[in-house]
């Protein structure tokens, strides 16, 4: 605990020094956030990738978009790299733009050189992650409980830093507590995060998720049918039985006395069908009411 501790101390700049290098989405959408100016152009061929790079998959098409945008307006935001041996820089923010300016045929693209730590470039890169527009909520989340796990910010400070409210932050991470086939399923975007926020609290979410998947229900409906299921509506009580009249208890009696078993007459009201029971409780018993109902054939 107290190596833990120490670790979490030893990260001087905080969040939020960390967070001014990298972009945030605007409050504004018609207000596009300012890009910092970039300390210098570096040669492509200078840098090389973070090996411990969080994200691992770049989508072909989306760096051709990508390409095909610098190739008309240039690199906006400037990467984020460090100076490593022999002259060269590591990334920490931004392997995707310095591979589609590659495929642009850049030269050189626009960088902040920072004297990052190991950890601190960790950090960056999970906060960059979070900042993409195409992450899905499973994976945001993942980045927010990274933030909180591995370098101990809390929730407040992930909000203030990142632009996002203190409920936003608690709702994504709530998602982590849904069965991974569930959260798969969020990922692929066959649910939505409201879909996966009315599934939560249910005793059986995957049951539940499958439904709405096959059903394809809206959150409204998927909010229903959670309660539904939470809170089932209460069974109807039996109706009580009807009292029996004076004359059907007095047939009741005399029937007993006859056969020596107890009886009982079930009549249908204001009908002239009905029951009779007759019960016993040994096979002797039985055997004699056989002989009784036997008698006058």
């Amino acid at each position: 605990m107290s190596e833990k501790k120490a670790e979490r101390r030893g990260l001087g700049r905080g969040l939020s020094a960390l967070m001014a290098d990298v972009p945030t989405a605007p409050a504004d959408s018609d207000a596009p956030a300012r890009p910092p100016a970039p300390d210098r152009m570096v040669p492509v061929e200078q840098i090389r990738p973070n090996p411990n790079q969080p994200r691992r998959q770049f989508a072909e098409e989306r760096l051709s978009e990508l390409a095909q945008s610098i190739e008309e307006k240039g690199i906006i935001q400037p990467l984020i790299l460090r100076p490593v041996d022999d002259g060269m820089y590591e990334i920490v923010a931004g392997e995707r733009r310095w591979r589609a300016a590659q495929m642009a045929r850049l030269h050189e693209v626009p960088a902040l050189i920072r004297e990052y730590d190991d950890t601190e470039v960790l950090e960056v890169a999970i906060i960059e992650n979070i900042q993409r527009a195409d992450l899905n909520p499973v994976e945001e989340a993942t980045g927010y409980r990274q933030l909180m796990d591995r370098f101990g910010h809390t929730q407040e400070k992930i909000a203030d830093a990142l632009g996002k409210s203190r409920s936003h932050i608690a709702n994504s991470l709530r998602l982590l507590s849904l069965p991974e086939e569930v959260q798969e399923m969020l990922g692929e975007g066959k649910l939505t995060a409201g879909h996966a926020r009315a599934l939560i609290t249910t005793e059986k979410p995957l049951e539940l998720a499958r439904t709405v998947v096959a059903k394809g229900l809206s959150v409204r409906e998927t909010e229903k049918l959670a309660r539904k299921v939470e809170h089932p509506a209460p069974k109807k009580p039996a109706a009580p039985a009807t009292e029996k009249d004076a004359d059907t208890k007095a047939l009741e009696q005399d029937l007993s006395a006859a056969i020596g078993l107890k009886t009982r007459i079930d009549h249908k009201s204001g009908g002239e069908s009905g029951r009779v029971t007759i019960e016993y409780g040994s096979l002797d018993e039985l055997d004699e009411l056989c002989r009784v109902l036997s008698r006058g054939r």
